[in-house]
């Protein structure tokens, strides 16, 4: 059910992208649309409020496993996305799935295979993937 989902959603993106089919233009607006993703989580912080960001250099002593690490970082990020900056977040996400898609049409890559390939080295390399 899940591979049919996103299968559709690449046929969809494919019988959609017309301006822009150029894979320069999709690579451009690829690049365009994680900008606007970042823009969005930043005016979360500074005009909007609904999270911070406290940053400061973690100590990790210097016993610490591979497995400890996880305990000794974070995201740097305090609170919550608001309803409103909660939607502009997805909608600029949903953008940049829109552009990989589209990527993944030009160069014939099926995007559900991606997911699973990667779900794959993920799970066979766990904490030793560095990513």
């Amino acid at each position: 059910m899940k591979d049919l989902l996103c299968d559709e959603f690449q046929n969809t993106v494919a019988e959609l992208l017309i301006r822009h089919h150029s894979i320069l233009d999709v690579l451009s607006k690829s690049q365009e649309a994680g900008s606007r993703i970042n823009r969005a989580v930043t005016k979360s912080v500074t005009n909007c409020g609904c999270t911070k960001i406290k940053a400061e250099k973690k100590e990790i002593p210097a016993g610490a496993t591979l497995a400890d690490l996880k305990a000794y970082t974070d995201s740097h990020l305090e609170g919550a996305l608001c309803e409103n900056c909660r939607e502009i977040v997805e909608t600029e996400i949903g953008r940049s799935l829109f552009y990989l898609a589209a990527l993944c049409n030009l160069l014939d890559l099926n995007l559900y295979d991606i997911f699973i390939k990667e779900h794959k080295k993920l799970s066979t390399l766990r904490v030793f993937n560095f990513t």
